[in-house]
């Protein structure tokens, strides 16, 4: 019996062993179909997107992925804005001879393949009129961004407040009604300077200090002393300029001879230090500011996460000191007298001044306009021009940075 047992038992397969090489063929398989099955669930269209555009609401079905790169989490303060259609290239008035092929690299949204435009706004304490206004245009194939400074006091009779005419009111109290307050903005921007806008960037000046302080303060040489206040005073030269301080130097303006005109130019020196300092940031630097910016909506803007990646990347990898220029809007200070208001000090945009400008800088892949295609209103007719006017405002970041720039100087 026992040896029957032993026989039966010989035929019994014995059990073998794993060896190392099959435990990590097995893990690894299982590891592979982990992550292709994450992939699948993360590129299927299972989330239902609404798209906005102005007033128009689109619905379609994105993938995980898509969902997070079109995702703008900062959109609902202001909303999006209406465009005009892309396809329409008499309405964008194209030059002739473009390369229908034209792509400058860049998966974006845009009007005019080859350039993005973003409205940058700064509002006052009370968020309610824009203090800063800047135009800032990429040319995404020369790798190059022109920036237009628009004086807060521009003379826009028929889109500002009656009460006013200054540009700094049409976000607040402008005349144009059933549109959102940065729909308006961008539509006197658009029907003034014939500058089609992509997106928009807004900031309250009180989160001013919070985005400074969180990439650690801009390194800045201040060709002055400014006293903001009997307690709040920068020295001239070299210094760290926290996020309180930065707040008092872009809107210090009462010590300017020039008033305001010296404040515009004066933030052309804070906006180069920034460059400078972002353009010296690590990646994960600028992605650490920009998740606490997200995180603490210290901006309002309708960039989606991945259309901010794509630009942010464009400027770390393209842009240069030398490559960004800023310019002003030409003009000249002038006196208002609306009826029934008290008198306004203004600045009188110089029409053939700035078509010329916009003409030099920022149509790159569109034609000239003329002064009738332009809704600007002189308040100072050409030919009473003042001596001192500021038509030729072009200033390259490199030679801001450098000390070489046209400040507003103090009384």
């Amino acid at each position: 019996m026992k040896k029957n047992d032993a026989g039966r038992q010989g035929f019994l397969p014995t059990k073998k062993k794993n060896s190392p090489k099959d435990f990590a063929v097995m893990i690894g398989s299982i590891l592979v179909s982990l992550v292709l099955i994450t992939v699948l669930i993360l590129n299927v269209p299972i989330i239902n997107f609404e798209k906005r555009t102005g007033d128009v609401i689109t619905n379609q079905q994105v993938s995980i992925l898509k969902y997070w790169k079109l995702w703008q989490p900062l959109v609902e303060q202001e909303g999006t804005l209406s465009k005009v259609d892309s396809a329409d290239a008499s309405l964008l008035n194209l030059k002739e001879g473009l390369d229908s092929d034209l792509n400058d690299g860049l998966d974006l949204e845009q009007i005019i393949e080859g350039q993005y435009t973003i409205l940058f706004l700064g509002m006052d304490e009370d968020g309610t009129r824009s203090d800063v206004s800047w135009i800032l245009q990429f040319d995404l194939i020369a790798g190059t961004m022109n920036i237009l400074q628009i004086p807060r006091d521009s003379y826009m009779p028929d889109y500002a407040a009656y009460s006013t005419g200054k540009f700094n009111s049409i976000y607040n109290s402008g005349q144009e009604s059933g549109v959102t307050p940065i729909q308006r903005v961008v539509n006197a921007i658009e029907e003034n300077f014939c500058i089609y806008v992509d997106c928009y960037v807004k900031l309250n000046c009180k989160d001013i200090a919070n985005i400074v302080d969180s990439i650690g303060g801009i390194p800045i040489t201040l060709p002055e002393r400014i006293y903001y206040e009997a307690d709040k005073i920068l020295p001239a030269g070299e210094q760290v300029l926290d996020g309180q301080q930065s707040e008092w130097f872009v809107r210090f303006r009462h010590g300017y001879e020039e008033g305001d005109i010296g404040r515009v130019k004066a933030q052309r020196i804070f906006l180069a230090a920034a460059m400078e300092k972002m353009l010296n940031m690590t990646q994960i630097e600028l992605m650490s500011a920009m998740q606490k910016i997200y995180k603490n909506q210290w901006i309002a803007t309708d960039l989606s996460l991945e259309q901010i990646s794509m630009v942010a990347d464009f400027a770390s990898e393209r842009l240069t000191m030398d490559s960004v220029n800023v310019f002003m809007v030409p003009g000249e200070g002038a006196d208002y007298y609306p009826p029934g208001y008290d008198y306004q000090s203004v600045y009188s945009i110089h029409k053939n001044a700035t078509i010329d400008l916009l003409n030099g800088y920022f149509r790159p892949y569109q034609n000239e306009i003329y002064p009738e295609e332009s809704a600007i209103v002189e308040l100072i007719p050409e030919g009473s021009y003042q001596e001192t006017s500021n038509d030729d405002t072009q200033e390259n970041l490199a030679d801001i940075h450098a000390g070489d720039s046209n400040d507003g100087k103090q009384t």
